[in-house]
């Protein structure tokens, strides 16, 4: 469903993202992972035509990224805090985005319902603006409102980072739920090795904007990823 090709990007002559090629199929949970400056989230800004690539291209659904908006209706995404409307309450923030995805309010309404456990009581009906939440709360209505609208593509940057270790294993459920249970593509970057390898059936590795490693998640993916950045034992793509 999305499809990499001869993808890079530079700033000031340095090239920070370098991916050949890299195809996402329908239906996958896909995780990527890399220390700071890999090159993460400037693929998802790129996927999501917020930076255009200095060469390639990425396309959503057979549509080219950077040359359509086509893609937008069956995309959503929350990279951070950013996306969010500060001056909004949790509940108009939802109902904005709901409106922009053709969801009335009873709609919405139902959707977030289901994400009583995961708000924790902390976000619905607490007459506060989402630039006075916690940095975790933010993350918690962030990710949900990626959720309106029935999206065939989630992209989530660093979607467990703030959140406590209960939000976090609630998280990893709704994230198992969308791939396995509705076929929606889900894309997550993350530091957590360890979240991304409960919620992942697939990680590539970033290392300094090249794809070192596309690995099928199994139960010695965990060590292996925690080999590697402890002694840096993948060998590269073109080493092997």
């Amino acid at each position: 469903m999305i499809y990499t090709k001869d993808l890079s990007k530079a700033y000031n002559g340095v090239n920070v993202l370098n991916i050949e090629e890299l195809s996402i199929p329908k239906g996958q949970s896909f995780g990527l992972v890399g220390n700071n400056g890999a090159g993460k989230t400037t693929y998802f800004s790129l996927l999501l035509d917020l930076i255009k690539p200095t060469t390639g291209n990425i396309t959503n659904n057979n549509i080219v990224v950077n040359e359509s908006e086509a893609w937008k209706p069956f995309t959503s995404s929350f990279i951070d805090e950013s996306f969010l409307i500060g001056y909004l309450t949790p509940e108009e923030y939802f109902y904005f985005i709901g409106d922009l995805r053709g969801q009335n309010k009873a709609d919405v309404d139902t959707l977030i319902s289901k994400f009583e456990d995961f708000f924790n009581g902390e976000i619905i009906g607490k007459k506060k603006y989402l630039r006075d939440l916690s940095k975790g709360n933010q993350k918690k209505a962030g990710i949900v409102a990626a959720l309106i609208g029935n999206p065939e593509v989630i992209i989530l940057d660093e979607p467990f980072a703030n959140l406590d270790p209960t939000t976090q294993i609630r998280l990893k459920q709704i994230l198992k739920d969308l791939a396995e249970k509705q076929g929606v593509t889900v894309l997550i970057s993350s530091h957590d090795l360890m979240h991304v390898t409960d919620v992942c059936e697939r990680i590539v590795v970033l290392e300094k904007g090249n794809m070192i490693k596309d690995l099928e998640t199994n139960p010695a993916t965990l060590k292996a990823l925690e080999t590697h950045f402890a002694n840096g034992a993948f060998a590269t793509q073109e080493e092997e």
